[in-house]
């Protein structure tokens, strides 16, 4: 759980007095909102004033904070943007995630919270091992997402997948969030279902009133099932595998859309290393906001089966001139049945809007893989547009292409 000290400390004076006024915590008139430049001192002085609360009260202040703390991240912010765009709320004004954050925990309900936080993990769940998309045929049959028999039904065959016992409590959140492209800004509405669901229980040690004792702690376990109606496509966010994301794309079919042929499932883009052979010109443009790009590794691997991994360490030259200093004729870019197999990008982000700059690493695999997943939903998408430009992804399917191969 994320410290709530950064967040005292970079949350505007009055929104956070509202905030903790609303939850009994209340501050002299003299209390000084930024004293002590909001630095340490501050810090303490809210512990303070959270200390006077009665213990229970205190714990629950204290951990609705760390998870504001938590939520205030890139892919917070953009959770918190892509919610309130589905719920009209206007973010125009607004200094910053903490303030917005701080906003929507005075005036909303804990749906609003919690709806933020399911984004912001889905967002970084988004294209790894835990979440795959799927390609509806056009064929203009309606699917009924909003009927309430249908959601039902899908929720009682979501539990049955999970072969979990009849008398676990269940629950669904449906929603309609708005994606925000974070290169174009186009905006994407779409329904959004966060399924939970009464998981094993845990048993862990906790005090009582006395002593140490046993409790039994009831687990949650998540579901995300997000659809596109305009463009035919779900997404599937499950722990289990591709088998179980396969059922639950089952249960989507037949409880929503049960005139459609059934979909497919949208590959992940090929890498293409080969474009490495050479030094590559790696282009980018002002708007790009970086001083200098480089390949810092490439991994080999021979038809023999010997493999060969090379990095760049010196400042003094690029990793092309090593190999070709260190191996001549025989380095493994210009000998032959020497194959690509992986290679590091280095990306190097100029200061900006008082960030200082930080690199990029990105790892590409054959035949599909990219650590872009693991990055924030900015990033992520400001890394495919750079691996695209610069030829190093295969162009994406399109939906003639996905359902030729099908048939």
């Amino acid at each position: 759980m994320a410290s709530f000290s950064a967040f005292i400390r970079k949350s505007p004076p009055a929104r956070l007095r509202d905030f903790l006024g609303a939850r009994g915590v209340h501050a002299d008139g003299d209390f000084d909102w930024c004293s002590g430049g909001r630095g340490a001192a501050f810090v303490k002085s809210i512990e303070v004033l959270l200390a006077g609360l009665p213990d229970a009260r205190q714990d629950a202040v204290k951990a609705e904070l760390e998870l504001l703390a938590e939520l205030s991240s890139d892919d917070g912010m953009s959770g918190v943007a892509h919610v309130c765009a589905g719920e009209g709320v206007d973010l125009e004004g607004y200094e910053g995630v903490e303030d917005v954050l701080l906003m929507l925990a005075i005036q909303f309900d804990r749906v609003m919270i919690d709806r933020v936080q399911v984004q912001a993990s889905y967002l970084r769940k988004s294209g790894g091992k835990q979440w795959a998309r799927f390609q509806f045929p056009d064929d203009g049959k309606p699917w009924a997402l909003d009927q309430q028999s249908a959601q039902d039904a899908f929720l009682a065959e979501a539990v049955d997948i999970l072969d979990l016992p009849a008398h676990r409590k269940r629950e669904a959140d449906w929603f309609h969030p708005v994606r925000i492209d974070p290169a174009t800004g186009a905006e994407t509405k779409l329904t959004q279902a966060t399924i939970y669901v009464e998981d094993h229980a845990e048993s862990e040690l906790a005090f009582g009133e006395t002593s140490l004792e046993r409790h039994t702690r009831q687990k949650v376990l998540e579901v995300g099932v997000v659809c596109d109606p305009k463009e035919r496509i779900v997404e599937i966010c499950a722990k289990g595998g591709h088998k179980i994301r396969d059922k639950y794309l089952q249960a989507f079919s037949k409880h929503f859309a049960p005139q459609s042929k059934p979909p497919v499932q949208v590959p992940r883009r090929n890498v293409r290393l080969e474009v490495l052979r050479n030094a590559p010109e790696l282009t980018t443009v002002p708007a790009d906001g970086i001083e200098r790009v480089e390949v810092s590794s490439l991994s080999f691997r021979s038809t023999d089966g010997a493999f060969l991994m090379a990095e760049k360490r010196g400042e003094d030259e690029t990793l092309y001139q090593f190999l070709k200093r260190r191996f001549g004729v025989a380095s493994p870019l210009q000998a032959g049945g020497w194959h690509i197999v992986a290679a590091t990008l280095r990306i190097f982000k100029a200061p900006c809007d008082g960030k200082k700059g930080h690199v990029l690493t990105v790892t590409l695999r054959t035949p599909n893989t990219t650590s872009a997943p693991n990055k924030t939903e900015a990033e992520r998408a400001f890394v495919f547009d750079l691996l695209d430009r610069w030829d190093l992804l295969d162009p994406p399917p399109t939906k003639v292409e996905l359902f030729e191969v099908v048939e």
